[in-house]
């Protein structure tokens, strides 16, 4: 089953981050992902028990029960929607390091190159990844914005739609990267990625259902780039392999 499949690319990352020659590829995005992300975590726990007793002084004292019904709301949230933001961000921050990481796995499950690039050249290249992922950054805002709306006005339908969009954007995330490193349009990449969906929607479940797990989200960054590129060199790269 192609679900099935897509998830245990994500879960052949785990593998591959800790393989001989590509470990310090993975430092510099897990670095960043630590720091990011569990920073903004323990920041944004504070500011919710400020939030939660600011807004209980306000009310009357038979009315503090309604604390215990806050907590789990904002909980469901944040697992909807500040992990995917978040990954969003800190993704834009360590795209050319996510791309140097995949484009190492790809030379280590291939044995070739992906080009001759110098230092230099790779240097010279940064813009156009930051330009990828701002590109990423536009299709995905105003698709989270009508999804987190249709959240609260049809809620049980809503998180399903949230759900499967979230999903669908962590495929689309780290899958990019490998293609990107070949530069292949963003609009090719997506009709690529619909044309195997299984493929996709499993293994931007296994990347969501990870994200949503405290402590175990900080190593998720490298362990799906490693696993996307795994995913392309095994499904898509033969469709490129001139490009």
């Amino acid at each position: 089953m192609q679900l099935g499949k897509g998830i245990e690319y994500f879960i052949a990352g785990f593998s591959l981050i800790t393989q001989k020659g590509l470990k310090r590829f993975v430092f510099i995005p897990l670095f960043v992902n630590v720091l990011l992300f569990g920073g903004s975590l323990f920041f944004l726990y504070d500011w919710l028990v400020q939030g939660f007793e600011y807004i209980n002084n306000l009310l009357p004292s038979w009315l503090s029960w309604l604390e215990w019904l806050m907590w789990p709301i904002a909980i469901l949230v944040i697992l909807f929607s500040y992990s995917m933001v978040f990954t969003v961000i800190t993704n834009f921050i360590a795209a050319p390091f996510n791309g140097l990481l995949s484009e190492k796995v790809e030379l280590y499950l291939t044995g070739q190159p992906i080009n001759d690039d110098k230092l230099s050249d790779t240097l010279k290249d940064v813009p156009r990844m930051l330009g990828r992922e701002w590109t990423k950054l536009c299709y995905y805002l105003p698709r989270a914005i009508g999804f987190f709306i249709l959240l609260w006005v049809l809620p049980v339908f809503g998180q399903i739609m949230w759900v499967l969009f979230t999903c669908w954007m962590y495929n689309v995330q780290y899958n990019d990267y490998p293609f990107d490193n070949h530069k292949i349009h963003f609009k090719q990449m997506k009709d690529d990625l619909k044309s195997e969906q299984g493929l996709s929607y499993g293994f931007g479940f296994a990347v969501f259902v990870l994200t949503s797990i405290p402590f175990v989200n900080l190593i998720v960054m490298p362990v799906a780039v490693c696993g996307a590129t795994k995913l392309w060199v095994e499904n898509y790269r033969k469709n490129y392999r001139e490009v």
